[in-house]
């Protein structure tokens, strides 16, 4: 007899693969921007997309703040180049880094977004800087 678990089959394991593979390439998680944010040559630039005032009170150490309604061409273009940008607000009850990275992509350019945000951040024990 089958439960609400396994009445829908899990897919075929190549179709599960590439499906997985495919979310990795939208999102990132908290403890491995973490570790790269040790990197002294990082290869991704990590944004804060909330307002000013909810950055000065705590972000993520490393993370510049662009609102994303402030996102532009123009405003991108200050950012370093061949980077890939990864995008957080205030948690999964914000669809803020959503925001985010269709304005990036639009803008032709690599994002990902950093699953959970602050909420996810602080979930796994790591502390928000309020000093720059």
């Amino acid at each position: 007899m089958a439960t609400a678990v396994t009445e829908i089959p899990a897919a075929p394991s190549h179709i599960a693969r590439a499906h997985f593979e495919a979310m990795l390439t939208f999102e990132t998680d908290c403890w491995d921007t973490y570790e790269a944010l040790k990197a002294n040559d990082r290869d991704f630039v990590l944004i804060d997309v909330r307002s000013p005032a909810l950055y000065a009170e705590g972000h993520i150490d490393g993370a510049i703040n662009i609102p994303h309604g402030k996102m532009t061409a123009s405003r991108m273009a200050e950012q370093p180049e061949g980077k890939t940008f990864v995008v957080y607000c205030a948690g999964p009850h914000c669809n803020g880094a959503n925001r985010a990275a269709v304005r990036l992509s639009r803008l032709g350019l690599p994002v990902k977004l950093l699953i959970g945000g602050v909420t996810g951040w602080l979930d796994e024990g790591f502390s928000l800087t309020s000093a720059d």
